[in-house]
């Protein structure tokens, strides 16, 4: 997860107080993504787990924390 600003590429959602912003392409791949905050071990973080998985990467294949 990064701040950054709208494309024409990016689909965009008004969630409570927030906007959040995805890129058209990765949205069509993954669906829906949830993102939590949660405190786990000795930290804590963002949790995004989408709709539906998609393949490799160091995040793991249904969830990532960041």
């Amino acid at each position: 997860m990064v701040l950054d600003e709208p494309t024409e590429a990016d689909d965009v959602f008004k969630v409570n107080s927030f906007t959040m912003v995805i890129e058209k392409e990765l949205h069509k791949q993954t669906k829906d993504i949830t993102v939590d905050y949660v405190n786990y071990g000795m930290g804590s973080g963002f949790k995004l787990t989408p709709e539906v998985a998609v393949g490799g990467g160091g995040c793991g294949s249904t969830s990532c924390h960041c």
